[in-house]
Formats: structure tokens, C-alpha cells, sequence
């Protein structure tokens, strides 16, 4: 980050109002992320499930609302983060256009390229910042990949793969409580694990090696269930001339790994990966934030928020699209960014249609 954008952030007297239209999960991690960062106020937040809103109550937020359009319509907001169900985003953008606030949108930024250029036409012409959470690139690990790659020392990279997995909607088991409809429902959510899981592996592929053409797809169903919850993607970047191959799955892992997401470059003079770039005991450094946490907590202090690993990639991706509306700037990670993942989405899907979809199996994944 520059110096003056820095320091911009620390001397502005006035701070920047933030609202937080969902607090689910992932609503949570917002809504404490921003909490926590210097000169931003998190003036309300809105869910629509009772024990949501008494988190954010928890959390400190003064006011709190059980519909996000009255909370737009009500609040003097500078941004808003729309950490609902991707069938909420284009309507939660088109009343936050309405109010002139700046968002923040929860990955997949919309269920389709067709849904994204209306929402990107009505931000355009309410003239409000759009960025989207892709937080894979803010990982330590996936920047630490970067870096040695910039730095040229393997040399010409001709094949990439990365593997992002997860325990999917369903939960590990045994399963005790039913799981939200949405996720299982391919109109409501737009897909399945590839817009879960692969949506993030796009993003951070494109930073990489830059635009990606997919030349093939296969998606299947390791469960009976009505989206695809494993995909392989087989990819070509032509700037870089690499070869790049993507699986994701939502499997009923008992155990996942210590880091759900494997990167490996494959250069001519030697291999780049992203365990390479993880603290040497990633357990007890997040049971030492996590404890971190708790102690702030019984203490009393609502605000401190102290991100484990996967955390504080989205703390700072909201923290660089703050600062970039604060300085009125095109958020790093912008719409048109969340509109290239799902293009890519788009075609891979078309282009598995084309082929029959036959069960992909899971990876085998070492402990």
C-alpha cells in the first residue's frame, strides 16, 4: 500500500460509515473485520434470522435492522457489505445503488455474466464503487507464491495446478441440523462447489498467469444432491503460455487439511507451492488468534478482532476496497473482476454439458 493512502487511512478525522447486510458466516468475519479497522464505524447491520442480529448486537453494532433495504433507506451509509445469498445480491446492489453507498459483495459476485452486467450497468450509473470478495490472493501463502514467481528463480512456469476442497453445504458428519436450502439449489445459488470453491481458484489464477481460456470441464455428484459438488476444469493462459489445471469438490470430509486449498507451480528449473509458504505449526498459530480473540472478548473490548489464517485474507480484502472508497478509487478487486470468474464459470459448465457427467472422484489429499 502506498505511504499516503496509509496515512490517509490513520489521520482521516471523519470515519467511514459501514453497513452489513447479512450476518451469516461469513457476515460475521465482515462485520468483525471492519469493526476492527481504525477510522471505520459499523453503524448497523441487517439479517433476517432473529439470532443473527443478536451477533451483531453482540459484536457492538448500535443498530440493527431484520431487513437490509430499510437499513439502506435508514442509515447515512458510505459503503455496505452484501454478505447475503447470491439470489440477494442484484436486488441488495440495485437499493444500495439507490442510496448512493459503495459495496462490498460477497463471492460469486452474481449467479451469471447476464445478472453481473445488470448489476455493473446499475452501479455505473448510480456512479458507486463495486469490489468483490475474492480473498484467496490475500492468503499468506498464495502471496508468498506469488512472490517467488515475480522473482523469476524457477523460470518459465509450463504447468499449474490448484485444488481447493471443502465439506460442502451438508456439513461433516454425522449431520445434525438440516443445512440452509439455498446452497442445494442451483436458481437460488447459481451453481455448485465450482461457484463455492472454484470461483476463488479463477481469481487467484488470473493474478498469477493473467486471462485464462477454459478447454474443458467435467462435473459430477459424489451425492445424491441437485448441483454439482466436484468439478475439474483443464485451463490454458495464453500470455504466459502455462497449462493449468483446477479441481474443487464439497465432499463430506471428517478431517480436512490443515489448508483446504493446494497451489503448485511447475517451472523449468524448479517447483513453487503454497505449502512452502505456511507457518511451520498452522495449528497453533490459529489456536493462539483464536485465543487472542477470546481473551479480548472476556475482557470486555467488543472491537478487537484478531484474524486467524483464512480471516485475515478477508479482513484485508475489505480493508483495500475500504481505502479505495475512501480515496475514491476503483477497488483492486473490482466488479469487473467477480464478472471474469463467472465468465470462466460459465464456460466450463457449457462446455461439461457437452460431455456426459460422469461421477469426478475425489483427489487423494495427504494429511
Amino acid at each position: 500500500m502506498p505511504p499516503t493512502r496509509l496515512l490517509s487511512r490513520w489521520t482521516d478525522s471523519s470515519a467511514l460509515s459501514v453497513g452489513v447486510l447479512g450476518v451469516g458466516n461469513i457476515g460475521l468475519v465482515h462485520l468483525k473485520s471492519a469493526c476492527a479497522m481504525p477510522g471505520v464505524d459499523v453503524v448497523a447491520a441487517a439479517d433476517a434470522i432473529p439470532e443473527n442480529r443478536e451477533r451483531a448486537d453482540a459484536a457492538g453494532v448500535s443498530h440493527t435492522y431484520d431487513d437490509y433495504t430499510t437499513l439502506l433507506h435508514s442509515e447515512d451509509l458510505d459503503a455496505a457489505v452484501i454478505a447475503l445469498p447470491p439470489f440477494l445480491h442484484a436486488d441488495a446492489l440495485e437499493e444500495a445503488a439507490k442510496a448512493g453507498v459503495d459495496v462490498f459483495v460477497e463471492k460469486p459476485f452474481a449467479r451469471s455474466t447476464e445478472e453481473a452486467d445488470q448489476m455493473l450497468e446499475v452501479a455505473a450509473d448510480a456512479g458507486i464503487h463495486v469490489g468483490v470478495d475474492h480473498t484467496l490472493r490475500y492468503q499468506p501463502d498464495m502471496l508468498g507464491v506469488k512472490e517467488a514467481y515475480e522473482d523469476g528463480s524457477v523460470g518459465h512456469v509450463p504447468y499449474a495446478s490448484i485444488t481447493r476442497l471443502n465439506d460442502g453445504p451438508l456439513g461433516r458428519p454425522p449431520i445434525e441440523n438440516p443445512p440452509p436450502s439455498w446452497p442445494l439449489d442451483p436458481d437460488a445459488a447459481g451453481g455448485g462447489s465450482l461457484l463455492e470453491l472454484g470461483i476463488h481458484c479463477f481469481d487467484v489464477l488470473e493474478w498469477l498467469f493473467g486471462d485464462l481460456k477454459v478447454e474443458s470441464a467435467a462435473m459430477g455428484e459424489t451425492l445424491d444432491v441437485p448441483v454439482e459438488d466436484a468439478a475439474t476444469v483443464l485451463m490454458r493462459a495464453p500470455e504466459t503460455e502455462t497449462t493449468v489445471t483446477l479441481h474443487c469438490g464439497s465432499y463430506q470430509w471428517e478431517q480436512l487439511p490443515e489448508v483446504n486449498t493446494r497451489l503448485r507451480l511447475e517451472g523449468i528449473t524448479g517447483t513453487i507451492s503454497n505449502q512452502d509458504h505456511l507457518r511451520n505449526n498452522f495449528y497453533a498459530g490459529a489456536a493462539k488468534s483464536a485465543l487472542e480473540n477470546v481473551a479480548s472478548r472476556v475482557a470486555g473490548d467488543r472491537t478487537v478482532f484478531g484474524p486467524t489464517f483464512y480471516l485475515q485474507a478477508h479482513y484485508r480484502a475489505l480493508e483495500d476496497f475500504i481505502d479505495a472508497v475512501r480515496n475514491d478509487e476503483t477497488p483492486p478487486v473490482d466488479g469487473e473482476s467477480g464478472r471474469r470468474t463467472l465468465a470462466l464459470a460459465e464456460t466450463a459448465y457449457e462446455l461439461a454439458d457437452e460431455t456426459d457427467r460422469d461421477e469426478v472422484p475425489p483427489p487423494e489429499v495427504s494429511s
